[in-house]
Formats: structure tokens, C-alpha cells, sequence
């Protein structure tokens, strides 16, 4: 939380990711007071686009609004995590599914392109370009369906994603990769099925390893619903 963001026109967008990620990875705990001036200071931003992102992460019921105590961190149970994931992997599977349908060679090529990308920032442990090659491989994937409603639901559940905590992960970098292969594999194949668990996959192997990370911290027995 120490580290500066850089100005951007959606700067409160931004903030809203930052705190959104630090609480889905329980670094900051149901019912701990959020303090815009802290918020602040920490991120080097105004209070402006905390404040902002506040009232955006209290719409998604990930902090509430009391009297007198200000901004707190929403409850959170496991059931809520699994939730969210099974939301994730349903509609991620679904576009699969249906760009195994539509995929031509020259997206194929693109996709096996950005695979590589991800499989060299691996290698060298570059998070930064790590987190946008993933982001660019979904998206593309996305946009071969032509399914933009199904897409913008994904795209709403996966704000819950903590990009940061899995891109940190080793174990998770490996899987992401491979979990990638089966995925362009079956998109080859123009195999729906196999596309559509490929991608399943990828979404509740991160529940398994979110839930894992919140249990080893205690999250549950922190003031978050059993």
C-alpha cells in the first residue's frame, strides 16, 4: 500500500482496484475502518478518487458506510469467494465454448502469440506485463465470441479477482500457463466442451488457492460471516 499510483484520467478506477484487490487477498480484513486520509497518503493520491472509489467498492458490497465510523470493510465468508468463482468459471466457460466455434487461424496465431509473451514474463518474473498479457489473452478470447453482454457480466465478476496476489504466485504462474495450453489446444480442436472445462479450470484453481490463502491468515475467524 506504500507504493505511489501513478496520475491517470481514472485514478479513482484505479484506487478502487488497489483496495478492492488488497481486501478479496484479506490483507485488509472485515470490519477494519478504511481512513481516506491514510488512503490517501499511502497511495499519493487526493482524497477525491479514494473517496470516489469508496462509494464504488460500497456499491459492490465490498466496504460499508456506518455512522460515526466511517468507511468499513465489508463482511466476507467462504461461501462468498466460491460464489464469485463459480460465477467467474461458468460465464468464462460459456465464451470458451463459443469461441472454439468462431476462432480463425489468424486469432488462434494471436492468442499462441500472447501465450508466449505470458510464457517469457513468466520466466523473467515480470508481474506488471504478466497481469496485461493475461488480461489481453482473456480479452481476445472475449471478443471472438462477439458476445458483449455475456462479456461485460465477466467482466463485472472478475473485478473481484485479486490479479496481484495469483500473479505473485509461482505455483499459480505455472498452472496459468498450463491451463492456457489446454485451452489453445481445444480452441484448435474446435472442441467446445474441452474449451469450456479448460477454462472452468482456470477460474476454480484460483478459488482453491484463494480460499487456501485466507484460511492460513485466519481470515474467517477476523469478523468475516462463517
Amino acid at each position: 500500500m506504500s507504493l505511489p499510483l501513478s496520475p491517470r484520467p481514472q485514478l479513482s478506477e484505479e484506487v478502487a482496484t488497489h483496495i478492492r484487490d488488497l481486501i478479496m487477498a484479506g490483507e485488509l480484513r472485515p470490519g477494519e475502518r478504511l481512513r481516506l486520509e491514510e488512503l490517501a497518503a499511502q497511495l499519493g493520491v487526493s482524497i477525491t478518487p479514494v473517496r470516489e472509489a469508496l462509494l464504488t467498492l460500497r456499491g459492490e458490497d465490498m466496504v460499508e458506510l456506518q455512522p460515526r465510523r466511517g468507511y468499513l470493510v465489508a463482511p466476507m465468508s467462504r461461501q462468498d469467494i466460491e460464489d464469485v468463482f463459480a460465477l467467474q468459471a461458468n460465464l468464462a466457460g460459456e465464451l470458451a465454448a463459443r469461441a472454439s466455434r468462431r476462432v480463425d487461424t489468424e486469432q488462434l496465431a494471436e492468442l499462441r502469440r500472447l501465450q508466449e509473451g505470458l510464457r517469457e514474463v513468466v520466466g523473467d518474473v515480470r508481474l506488471p506485463e504478466l497481469e496485461q498479457l493475461e488480461f489481453a489473452f482473456h480479452r481476445l478470447i472475449n471478443r471472438i465470441t462477439e458476445s458483449r453482454k455475456l462479456a461485460r457480466f465477466l467482466h463485472a465478476a472478475t473485478r473481484y479477482t485479486p490479479h496481484r496476489f495469483y500473479a505473485a504466485d509461482p505455483a499459480w504462474r505455472a498452472n496459468m500457463l498450463s491451463d492456457h495450453d489446454a485451452l489453445l489446444t481445444a480452441l484448435t480442436a474446435r472442441d467446445p466442451e474441452a474449451a469450456r472445462a479448460a477454462m472452468a479450470r482456470h477460474f476454480t484453481d484460483g478459488a482453491e488457492r484463494l480460499i487456501k490463502h485466507l484460511d492460513d491468515v485466519g481470515l474467517w475467524g477476523n469478523g468475516a460471516v462463517p
